[in-house]
């Protein structure tokens, strides 16, 4: 696929990979989409990349918010007639312990990794299935194999995601429509800026921007790295149940070990 003078939306794009990926597409002359919550670091992005090839609009929206996605797409719908590539990036992830457990967290970081593609797709659907094409990117998680301590809403929403894109595949193949989904491994953003354990393999989002762009020009249905965290989620996956939690809960008392020795 060329992305020259195609229409790309990309949600969460302040930050992170999202914005890794709107540096790297607005080197080709095609219409940049940009939205998030943070609608001064988008005008921001927007002003930096004001002499490259692409023509950027930006706009404030709460992903996790039906009707600000709905209004959203209706002031995109005026000045564009059809979004080529919906790269469906947003996301939100907060540790959660016993002691803080606060279910808020839980609204919060599905409304952001699920709900933000599931609003979307709402909208965009109509247009895709009447045209029979489109493309809906969902951005997952190499977490989605298993419930993590600390890290349960994450997984338990990326493990959504992943299940949703996948169904959503197979129903939209015979419209001509491409469901592709991403599942990176750690990439350095405020969001994992804040993680206290190591994060093997630790990649850059502009790296993982070109990964992304070079696995949707191809279309591949799972854009997945690094390579060494894919196979070692596959054994983890493998694991079984029993011996999985096992593992987990000396490596979790570890943990705790580790934090009360620093209070």
């Amino acid at each position: 696929m060329d992305f020259k003078e195609k229409t790309i939306l990309i949600t969460g794009a302040s930050t992170g990979i999202g914005k890794a990926l709107a540096i790297e597409l607005s080197k080709i002359n095609c219409n940049l989409i940009l939205i998030a919550r943070r609608i001064e670091l988008l005008e921001e992005l927007k002003e930096q990349l004001s002499e490259n090839k692409a023509k950027i609009v930006v706009f404030k929206c709460d992903v996790s918010n039906k009707l600000e996605v709905e209004n959203t797409c209706a002031k995109i719908s005026a000045q564009y007639d059809f979004i080529d590539i919906a790269i469906l990036n947003s996301g939100f992830g907060v540790r959660v312990v016993p002691e803080k457990f606060n279910s808020e967290h839980a609204e919060q970081t599905f409304g952001a990794n699920i709900f933000g593609i599931i609003y979307w797709v709402e909208q965009l659907l109509p247009k895709y299935l009447d045209k029979n094409k489109g493309m809906i990117v969902g951005v997952s998680s190499l977490a989605d194999v298993r419930g993590y301590s600390g890290s349960g809403f994450y997984c338990a929403s990326k493990a959504a995601a992943s299940k949703y894109l996948e169904g959503l595949a197979v129903e939209l193949k015979s419209y001509g429509i491409d469901v592709l989904t991403v599942r990176p491994g750690f990439v350095k953003t405020p969001m994992t800026d804040k993680n206290e354990f190591p994060m093997p393999f630790l990649m850059s989002p502009e790296k993982a921007a070109k990964i992304i762009a070079s696995g949707i020009a191809k279309k591949k249905r799972y854009i997945q790295f690094p390579w060494q965290i894919v196979w070692l989620t596959r054994i983890v996956d493998l694991i079984p149940n029993a011996l999985y939690e096992y593992m987990a809960k000396k490596d979790y008392e570890k943990k705790l070990r580790v934090e009360n020795a620093h209070k």
